[in-house]
């Protein structure tokens, strides 16, 4: 959850992805899923050139035993690639059952991976929290439930084999709720880290690290009660308490997005606006701060086949990113970024 305060602050639509179904007999199923994502991006960071990134490239096989007509046991097992790593995705095991939700173990994304508006793919809230997020880690446990018209959970996961950076000690639960009432789906998120112990890092910020809490809320609000037109709604709140500062740091983020579509054809857009408690340093050298940051983003999509879309994005925010060099650091002001890309689900 460390990424957060700062990357929450650097703010797919189109299409019903389906699982392919490989295997169906005798009371067990295998689905083959999966993702696929190709972009030309030039990012919002001071400098950043227009490249090719493979952001996703990812497969995985979901197996289940129906025990009896309500419950299901299951294993889950993804293969994660991008330009910058190839590794072990998700992997655990689970129970299913219609009437009282589903319980999973083991290395899975917890319940903030679930947060975000609008139908943004790279300089969102949405794409903040969905694409590569810091949620998800071995040593996790997940409780979900849907009945509907309400929905929830709660997640739970510590750190001893160090690859999530709460520190041997630490740990993270985190929970939602959510009620669809009418033509609104309104949802509420609560997280809270320890990072404590050896490898613990609470924070990007400059010279920020090692032990502390950290604590983080939200509210959603969407709204579909006109024909191919979505409107969202959403707040955010962080509380940063490290062990290395004597008071804490709060960042409130608040969020609107739209979505309109024609026939194929996608447009959305979005605005976001964080403003920090205290003051931030522009560098270790300088008297210049800054505590607040506007985010926006437009694009257009076109549905190539349910579950694929290809995207044009623009979006920018007036933040800063920073470098850290031992003991000094220095920052540069963000500006805008573009993005041509490919998205497929399945």
């Amino acid at each position: 959850m460390k990424k957060t305060l700062v990357a929450l602050a650097v703010l797919a639509a189109a299409g019903s992805a389906q699982a392919i179904e490989l295997y169906n007999q005798d009371n067990v199923t295998v689905n083959l899923t999966g993702d696929i994502e190709v972009v030309y991006l030039k990012g919002v960071e001071d400098g950043s050139e227009f490249q090719q990134e493979i952001q996703d490239a990812d497969f995985g096989f979901d197996t289940r035993y129906a025990i009896n007509d309500d419950l299901q046991f299951g294993g889950f097992w993804e293969f994660s690639g991008s330009s910058t790593d190839t590794k072990t995705g998700n992997v655990y095991v689970g129970l299913y059952s219609n009437t009282a939700g589903s319980i999973k173990f083991g290395r899975l994304d917890s319940m903030l991976d679930d947060a975000g508006i609008g139908s943004d793919f790279q300089f969102g809230i949405n794409s903040f929290f969905s694409n590569g997020s810091p949620f998800g880690a071995d040593e996790s446990v997940r409780y979900d439930i849907d009945k509907g018209n309400f929905y929830g959970g709660i997640a739970y996961k510590q750190d001893k084999n160090g690859n999530a950076g709460l520190g041997v000690d630490g740990n993270f639960l985190d929970a939602k709720i959510g009620a669809r009432v009418a033509d609104f789906d309104f949802t509420g998120f609560y997280g809270r880290a320890d990072f404590k112990g050896a490898g613990a890092d609470i924070s990007d910020l400059p010279l920020v690290t090692g032990e502390g809490k950290e604590t983080f809320y939200a509210v959603e609000g969407r709204w579909s009660g006109v024909e191919n037109l979505n409107l969202a709604i959403a707040y955010y709140n962080i509380k940063l308490d490290p062990a290395s500062m004597d008071e804490s740091l709060t960042q409130q983020t608040f969020a609107l997005a739209a979505d309109y579509t024609i026939n194929k054809v996608i447009i959305a857009a979005g605005v976001s606006q964080s403003d920090y408690d205290k003051a931030l340093a522009v560098s270790s050298t300088s008297t210049e701060t800054w505590d607040k940051q506007t985010n926006w983003y437009i694009n257009a999509g076109y549905i190539l086949a349910p579950g694929a879309t290809a995207y044009v994005e623009v979006g920018a925010n007036d933040g800063r990113t920073y470098e850290v060099d031992g003991n000094t650091f220095t920052s540069t002001k963000n500006g805008t970024g573009v993005a041509v890309g490919i998205k497929a689900e399945f």
